[in-house]
């Protein structure tokens, strides 16, 4: 974010990437944010100073220094980039949908398009915004990436919805005995299909 060139506190780091990390990556705290910034500081990627310029006095207020233009210039320019990792709590709960009621998964789905909703609005406006300022160019496009990428989880979530009554009717044929208070897949069965997978050649990275 400093390498936008801006001389700016941590406070005004926090909202400036909940108006534009927080779509595609995450929200840092103010306590990450201000220890990644003592710590940028004594690497001597950052200097701060002391505002006594306005009415905000005592707040301190941070800038790139040529080392640290140096730093994450060859960070972008040679850093792996590392594949995305997606951490979804809603499909969290549709795996383990078994340990619940179809209704209650359908209500989970429904929230959550209720969620998506507001971000691609947020995302939209965010958006138009930016296309004011020259300098955030890149990110005005990442921007639009974010409404597009709401706008197909509201679609993906509601094909979900769709499908949960056919999940639930095939899993009332799973096995159930007096152990389980639910029906459940057949005990060792994963690592058939694990091994069926890697017979027909899947999961290439998977240990032998």
């Amino acid at each position: 974010m400093l390498s936008f060139e801006e001389e700016i506190s941590g406070y005004d780091l926090k909202k400036w990437a909940d108006w534009s990390l927080r779509y595609f990556y995450w929200t840092p705290s103010y306590s990450q944010i201000y220890a990644e910034l003592k710590k940028l500081e004594q690497h001597g990627f950052a200097s701060s100073r002391l505002d006594s310029d306005n009415a905000m006095r005592g707040r301190r207020l941070y800038q790139i220094t040529d080392a640290g233009r140096t730093a994450v210039t060859t960070w972008w320019n040679e850093a792996p980039v590392d594949p995305s990792v997606l951490k979804h709590h809603v499909l969290l709960r549709v795996m383990f949908g078994h340990l619940g009621s179809p209704e209650r998964l359908k209500q989970i789905l429904r929230d959550h398009i209720a969620d998506v909703d507001q971000l691609e609005q947020r995302a939209a406006v965010d958006a138009e915004a930016a296309k004011s300022e020259p300098g955030w160019a890149y990110s005005q496009i990442v921007l639009q990436w974010a409404q597009r990428h709401y706008a197909a989880e509201r679609e993906l979530a509601q094909q979900l919805i769709d499908e949960i009554d056919q999940a639930a009717t095939i899993l009332a044929g799973a096995e159930h005995d007096d152990r389980a208070e639910y029906p459940h897949p057949t005990p060792g069965r994963w690592r058939e299909i694990e091994q069926r997978v890697q017979a027909a050649g899947g999961h290439p990275d998977a240990p032998e």
